[in-house]
């Protein structure tokens, strides 16, 4: 059986242990690390790649979405590659879109790909109304409707 005093002690005696370590942490924690600048050589990093013009862009984003093989998570895919550029896309990009949005039978795909548009034509009614038309055909042959007829704009 411990006494009382060494009870104590032993407490006061943790105290002072943390009491120590509060105190190193402080002084550790107020250590400037002095860093000497290094010289380093300007490199550019150049790629090889030729750039690609708009009608290569167009004819190649065209023919990812007429693919007779897509699935809808290649679809999706696609779709979120294009949406990050800062371009509204072609109407005859947007048909194959909605092409491929019916060939893996996901209408709600095809009304977000119409959304997206408008999105991404950040308000200006010329560009989304040109689109529009351009994919009129594509919408009245694949018994779509629009955003704006289904309420959802």
């Amino acid at each position: 059986v411990r006494s009382r005093e060494a009870i104590i002690f032993k407490v006061s005696e943790m105290s002072m242990l943390s009491n120590l370590l509060a105190r190193a942490a402080l002084r550790v924690s107020s250590v400037r690390v002095i860093r000497t600048p290094t010289s380093t050589a300007a490199c550019r990093w150049y790629s090889a790649k030729k750039e690609e013009s708009e009608q290569e862009f167009d004819a190649r984003w065209e023919a990812y979405f007429n693919r007779p093989d897509i699935d809808a998570w290649e679809l999706r895919r696609g779709l979120n590659e294009l949406y990050g550029q800062d371009l509204v896309p072609e109407p005859k990009i947007v048909s194959a879109m909605l092409r491929a949005a019916r060939r893996v039978n996901d209408v709600a795909v095809a009304i977000r790909i119409l959304e997206a548009v408008k999105s991404k034509c950040a308000g200006d009614k010329e560009i989304y109304s040109y689109v529009l038309n351009g994919v009129k055909p594509t919408i009245q042959e694949l018994g779509l409707k629009t955003p704006e007829e289904l309420g959802l704009a």
